[in-house]
């Protein structure tokens, strides 16, 4: 017998859980359909060896807005997040380091080693930063304006925009280098120390198959620094019990609540009837219909594989075929008999509970992203490792850790027909070298690794081209037009079809915003047809 619910949603990753909690609280009856057989999407803990677990995916806390943790009470079901004491650790060539965060003094001291004056530079480049941060904070739970829409789209415009035009002039120079210029071309004007300018370019290359010289990739610089910790602004931590940890509350709120979550349950298709999304069938022949079918999956998965092309307009077809993505990710979890060792900084310290990122210049950035352009993937490639069983002792068995090795610079698609299949293992190979230069002994202490390839990535969790973000987040695809101009408000070209996964706005990282975004544009529809018909 075919089911029908008020809601149907693809994908049970974060957001989905998110956007089916607004839904199930509106009085809405849901239906989750995940097709891996634990819910969580790619914040997920899972067990990788004996006594061994570790987040997945997704590995740390930053952008999980805080009106979504306070809505659905995650605190009160036992969220927890511990901030890191400093937020990264970067060794040096020259066999030195340098320390970012543990509070503005302490990060100028350090800077000061480098150059007095990049120290003095610190304060009004974290205030150039928190002005425009601040404006993304106050856009991430607004619905984009929706081009075509007349004058409601202008007046929305208006309403968003007005918070930029209340900018002081110098104000907007920097909003319009952030959305526009290179990483190194926006902190050369900064800053002059090379160690300096890699602590906060990292953040430009995270998830972003592109040089830190790309156009535009200063953006992504800002993308992870307008989140927040534990009530701090632009602050990093571990969640206790690992990523899968939100998402398991989460599905325990939206279950309470009666949401239906079904998983060992793949998606073949979007049910089309009469120009509108009615429904979906699940590969095993079974389905599920819904008065709203809302895909919490990225839009290259959902309308070139979950969609027969002729229920898709022939221009968004070709757009959705030109959408980028692909962020040149590898990620790694290794099950460790000791803490790495850094001869620049020996001992144990809070470096141990920071992100050390084996990534000391622009220029080895850069290079890295030119290996893999050439080769497929870099041999000197950009490591973030991040030690979570420091500070959660339940990830390992006493004695040993945990560590998440999230490494860029690995082609989405390998040159010359090459398969991840066959080279990942020496891939992986290279990624444990490239620590072990920094870090010697590393090799030898680990116990076990997992690996998941940009292919891997693609086939566990959906993410087409192993892309964490789900699409380029470059300046032609964000905001209003995420994914395609004109369907940039969680709507998508078919009646009945919404999206709310991170191929919107606001972007990737567990943030929950698309799927709040998305829930109260379901529910708004909901409610002009109700009117409309008389009911609800």
């Amino acid at each position: 017998m075919t089911k029908s619910y008020d809601a149907v949603i693809v994908g049970g990753g974060h957001n989905g859980l998110v956007c089916a909690f607004y839904l199930a609280r509106a009085g809405y009856k849901v239906r989750i359909l995940e097709r891996r057989d634990v819910v969580g999407g790619a914040a997920v803990t899972e067990e990788f060896h004996p006594g061994f677990r570790n987040s997945t995916a997704s590995y740390t806390v930053s952008l999980l807005n805080p009106k979504v943790i306070a809505d659905m009470r995650l605190a009160d079901h036992g969220y927890r997040v511990i901030e890191r004491p400093i937020s990264n650790f970067l060794p040096q060539p020259d066999g030195g380091y340098l320390k970012l965060g543990g509070g503005l003094e302490r990060t100028q001291a350090e800077f000061a080693r480098f150059s007095a004056k990049d120290a003095a530079a610190l304060p009004a480049y974290y205030d150039a930063l928190e002005v425009v941060a601040d404006i993304l904070r106050d856009l991430v739970l607004k619905s984009p304006p929706n081009v075509g829409d007349g004058l409601s789209m202008i007046i929305d415009a208006l309403k968003q925009g007005r918070r930029i035009a209340g900018l002081t002039i110098e104000q907007q120079r920097d909003t319009l280098d952030l959305f526009t210029k290179s990483a190194r071309s926006f902190l050369d004007g900064w800053f002059e120390s090379d160690a300096v300018k890699a602590a906060f370019g990292f953040d430009a290359v995270v998830g972003n198959y592109a040089s830190p010289d790309t156009p535009g990739s200063a953006y992504v610089l800002l993308h992870h620094v307008f989140g927040e910790v534990n009530g701090k602004k632009g602050a990093w931590g571990h969640s206790v019990g690992g990523m899968g940890m939100i998402t398991q509350i989460m599905a325990r709120v939206v279950t309470a609540m009666g949401v239906e979550i079904s998983l060992e349950a793949p998606v073949e298709r979007v049910l089309v009837d009469g120009a509108r999304a009615v429904g979906v069938r699940l590969e095993s022949g079974e389905e599920v219909m819904g008065k709203a079918v809302i895909a919490n999956v990225g839009p290259k998965l959902l309308y070139e594989r979950m969609m027969a092309p002729a229920d898709l307009p022939a221009d968004f077809a070709r757009r959705i075929k030109a959408f980028k993505a692909g962020s040149g990710t590898f990620r790694m979890n290794v099950a460790l008999s000791a803490l790495p060792d850094f001869p620049c900084l020996p001992g144990v310290g809070e470096h141990h509970q920071s992100g050390i990122i084996l990534a000391p210049t622009l220029d080895y950035m850069d290079r890295a992203f030119m290996d893999a352009r050439r080769d497929g993937w870099s041999k000197a490639p950009i490591v973030e490792m991040l030690i979570p069983s420091t500070i959660d002792a339940s990830l390992a068995p006493e004695g040993c850790h945990v560590a998440s090795l999230f490494c860029q610079q690995f082609a989405p698609d390998l040159p010359d027909g090459r398969s991840w299949d066959d080279e990942r293992e020496a891939a992986a190979d290279c990624i444990i070298a490239t620590v072990e230069a920094a870090a010697p002994g590393f090799a030898q202490s680990v116990i076990a690794r997992q690996i998941h390839s940009p292919l891997d990535l693609e086939r566990k969790f959906g993410l087409v081209g192993g892309d964490i973000m789900h699409g380029h987040l470059s300046l032609d695809q964000m905001w209003a037009a995420r994914p395609v101009l004109g369907h940039g408000a969680y709507r998508g070209p078919v009646k009945g079809l919404y999206m709310c996964g991170a191929g919107t706005h606001p972007g990737g990282g567990v943030t929950g915003a698309p799927g709040h975004n998305a829930a109260r544009e379901v529910l708004r529809d909901g409610a002009l047809l109700g009117r409309l018909w008389g009911r609800r």
